[in-house]
């Protein structure tokens, strides 16, 4: 899956205008009538569910509208050139990027049919027509049409979900999306087994949720390291973050330390995001021996804490249970806050 790529894009050059003078049986001295030249094209990228990566995209050298058409005579406009549709997969990101190298965000297309024309195609040039004047009855000029813009931009896909599921290496993320959804992702004793986001659906009375299956981070994952922060863009866009802590693992707490240092260090907003902690394969016997050196740790850190194991489903209602709990109370307040700022129009009582 090709998250990140560049892209070369050219809006369309508009038509030259023409001179030309009419010349027509029994009229003589026809005067000018060369026409304008048409508009370039402008170039588009719009969010589709047809598109699923940019692995098509990267392979593009540039992207580009029609030319407008040199006009006509008897003052006959150019034709315009196409406008150019670029389908991004929902949820990229579109940044341009500047000489200096640096992009800036110009759009976030988040949803299935959300459009930005990212350049404008050239005007066409005047043809000889609209320079006559008194002065001037047989004007021998025209102008060239505008030439069409070269831009540079950077896109990114960042999905958007309900749930995202991080954790270190070998955590059992894989196997909780799997428990918990109709996703099928790979699982397998070794570590990074997953190499790309994986998605899945809850299915719920309600509305059905989306959840995403990060892969497996590592200490400095944000400055690249391991898989890298290409994921970690994903938990941009997502309403809440299990942490999923391995019961295995020696310390769980550093563990814990180390998701969050690199969430912080990758963008500090994203600790405000709603979460709650899952302790992981609760069915090893060694697991639950230390279960209340466990709980001991972590009882601190002031958070949602559960117990699971998601190779048998223990725990793995509770879990969800309050997920659920958790998006439908933002459902609720966003609901409230747009009720909020409707302006109600009260009529004062007539006398």
């Amino acid at each position: 899956m090709i998250i990140s790529t560049r892209i070369n894009i050219k809006s369309g050059s508009g038509g030259r205008g023409l001179v030309k003078f009419h010349h027509e049986k029994y009229i003589p001295l026809g005067g000018p009538d060369g026409g304008d030249g048409g508009k370039g094209g402008d170039v588009f990228f719009q969010a589709s569910d047809s598109v699923t990566d940019l692995g098509i995209i990267k392979h593009l050298a540039e992207f580009s509208a029609e030319d407008g058409e040199e006009g006509g005579g008897n003052n006959r406009h150019g034709r315009n050139g196409k406008d150019a549709i670029l389908l991004v997969p929902r949820g990229t990101a579109v940044l341009e990027v500047a000489n200096s190298g640096e992009g800036h965000l110009v759009a976030d297309l988040v949803d299935n049919g959300d459009k930005i024309i990212v350049a404008k195609g050239g005007r066409g040039g005047m043809g000889n027509s609209r320079f006559a004047s008194a002065v001037n009855q047989a004007p021998e000029t025209a102008t060239e049409g505008e030439k069409g813009e070269r831009k540079v931009f950077l896109l990114e896909i960042k999905l958007p979900t309900d749930v995202c599921i991080i954790g270190l290496a070998n955590a059992g993320k894989s196997t909780l999306l799997a428990a918990v959804s109709l996703a099928r992702p790979k699982v397998a004793e070794y570590p990074f087994t997953t190499r790309q986001p994986v998605l899945g659906a809850i299915q719920d009375i309600k509305r059905n949720f989306i959840i995403a299956e990060i892969p497996s981070l590592v200490k400095g994952a944000h400055d690249g390291k391991g898989l890298g922060n290409d994921f970690l863009c994903h938990v941009e866009r997502t309403r809440l973050i299990i942490y999923l802590l391995d019961g295995t693992s020696h310390d769980i707490r550093s563990d814990w330390a180390v998701l969050r240092e690199e969430l912080f260090l990758y963008r500090p907003d994203l600790l405000r995001k709603p979460m709650v902690v899952a302790i992981n394969k609760i069915d090893l016997a060694q697991v639950r021996k230390r279960l209340p050196e466990i709980k001991r740790s972590l009882s601190s850190l002031g958070v949602s804490l559960f117990y699971v194991a998601a190779a048998t489903g223990e725990g793995v209602q509770d879990l969800f249970l309050k997920v659920r709990e958790i998006i439908e109370g933002a459902d609720q307040s966003k609901e409230e806050e747009l009720l909020s700022q409707v302006a109600v129009f009260h009529p004062r009582p007539k006398r």
